[in-house]
């Protein structure tokens, strides 16, 4: 069981650091978001850069689709991923991590930039899958 869950944090650690960072990078220079990929800013408290911070938060996010995934099966393991990581991330982005950082809820409710987090997010489910499933190869 330790290991399933360190290849879950493994896997969505290095789905951040790719699959979302690329695509949020082909958005930005497709100029719908202002902010380039991979960001090096430090962020509080330990100063971390954010692009690591992130993808610590994209690993705990792996531990947590695992097990809605790990079972299935077909294309439902696919779907799941997707629609997992469209959705419940942003959520939790928009209505928890927003506010705490004095920022507008639901991205201020701008339709262009509402749409990043659900594409940017379910990219990373797709690739949390995709590594999960490489990982767990017998």
């Amino acid at each position: 069981m330790i290991r399933r869950i360190l290849f879950a944090f493994i896997a969505g650690f290095l789905a951040t650091l790719i699959f979302h960072q690329i695509v949020l990078e082909l958005l930005h220079l497709g100029g719908l978001v202002p902010n380039a990929a991979w960001a090096t800013r430090p962020v509080p408290p330990f100063g971390v850069p954010s692009v690591i911070s992130l993808s610590f938060w994209g690993g705990v996010w792996g531990m947590v689709l695992m097990p809605l995934i790990e079972r299935r099966r077909g294309s439902a393991y696919w779907v799941i991923a997707v629609a997992f990581g469209a959705i419940a991330p942003t959520l939790v982005a928009w209505f928890v991590v927003a506010p705490l950082k004095h920022q507008p809820v639901a991205a201020g409710w701008k339709p262009q930039r509402m749409m990043i987090g659900p594409i940017v997010n379910a990219a990373w489910g797709f690739g949390t899958a995709l590594f999960y499933r490489l990982f767990s190869k017998k």
